[in-house]
């Protein structure tokens, strides 16, 4: 109760994508790309992992206001750590995926218990020199991580019953079930009263302390779930290319995702799927006609989402939901 009291109400911007049968048809639509995009499960692959290292870091920054800039730092390390498992531990991918993720939420509790009493450009500035730490660790640490060679991994078959196959027929349904379990985690957690909390926090963080909330240890529990589903992005990457190197720790990474996520629109799950598809997307197609100068594109783009909409591309289907709305009022 006392929690509703300090959040003020934000409307999702996400428009018709507020419906159940439009967001349902997201994933429909998703699983039957396994049938049709013959040749392509690899990009498509690439796309849900992106999707989910996008949403961990709108969880982080959009719903909790936490500025991150080395959120890479917990994609490598959740690479890394399901990159070992199947070389010293245990073939089956999952064990690796469970495992990365847990080590990533703690690795996240506790950089965010360091980092999370200060806040706008000290936050910024300690999240880059984590993010830094991390990726020289893993430069440094040859006997766990490979160095500048990285690692090569062979990882065994899903549940004992599934081979990664050179089509990608079963990484994509794995990474495609995996991002749908964390968006129905996602959503369940940011509409919970611990969620709210958080969005309470990140509109009037002063006024939630007033009222008795202990702000800094859910922020810290809420940096700890965003690392982890970048744990689980890194190492759903790891398995999927049977590789891992330092660049999956670096701030090109950060820098990308952090497009990525102002690309689509915050504050929004299907903004992270909509921007991580099309920057995916339009990097594939722009990549082989003119492979110097794809990055213009993806430029461009970004700039026209920041200077001509409210709130990234998703602002599209709330301008469409509003104009359908009016034209069935006016029709009466």
């Amino acid at each position: 109760m006392e929690t509703n009291s300090a959040i003020q109400a934000v409307p999702e911007p996400g428009g018709m994508l507020r419906s159940r049968v439009a967001r349902s048809l997201v994933w429909v639509l998703a699983f039957l790309y396994w049938f049709i995009g013959e040749g392509y499960l690899g990009l498509g692959t690439n796309a849900l992992i992106m999707v989910i290292f996008a949403l961990s870091l709108d969880l982080v920054l959009g719903y909790g206001g936490i500025i991150s800039m080395g959120h890479a730092a917990f994609f490598g390390a959740g690479a890394y750590v399901a990159g070992n498992v199947a070389l010293h531990l245990h073939p089956d991918p999952l064990v690796g995926l469970v495992l990365a993720t847990l080590f990533c939420a703690v690795a996240g509790a506790l950089t965010g218990a360091l980092i999370l009493h200060t806040e706008g450009v000290t936050l910024m500035m300690l999240t880059l020199a984590i993010g830094a730490l991390f990726g020289e660790f893993a430069n440094q640490a040859h006997w766990l991580t490979g160095g500048d060679d990285g690692l090569q991994l062979r990882v065994g078959p899903l549940l004992g019953l599934f081979k990664f196959d050179l089509w990608g027929r079963t990484a994509y349904l794995y990474c495609l079930a995996v991002a749908l379990l964390w968006f129905v985690l996602a959503g369940w957690i940011v509409n919970s009263p611990f969620g709210k909390s958080v969005s309470g926090i990140r509109q009037n963080e002063r006024r939630m302390k007033a009222i008795g909330t202990p702000v800094w240890w859910r922020l810290v529990a809420w940096y700890a779930i965003g690392a982890a589903m970048a744990g689980t992005a890194g190492a759903l990457s790891a398995q999927v290319t049977q590789s891992v190197g330092l660049n999956s720790l670096g701030l090109l990474l950060s820098g990308t995702v952090l497009m990525v996520l102002i690309l689509g629109g915050t504050r929004h799950r299907y903004g992270a799927f909509l921007g991580a598809v099309l920057y995916v997307v339009v990097q594939d197609l722009v990549a082989q006609a003119d492979p110097f100068r794809w990055m213009f594109v993806i430029g461009a783009m970004l700039m026209a989402a920041v200077l001509f909409f409210d709130n990234g591309l998703l602002s599209i289907f709330g301008w469409l939901d509003r104009k359908l709305r009016r034209g069935g009022r006016s029709s009466r």
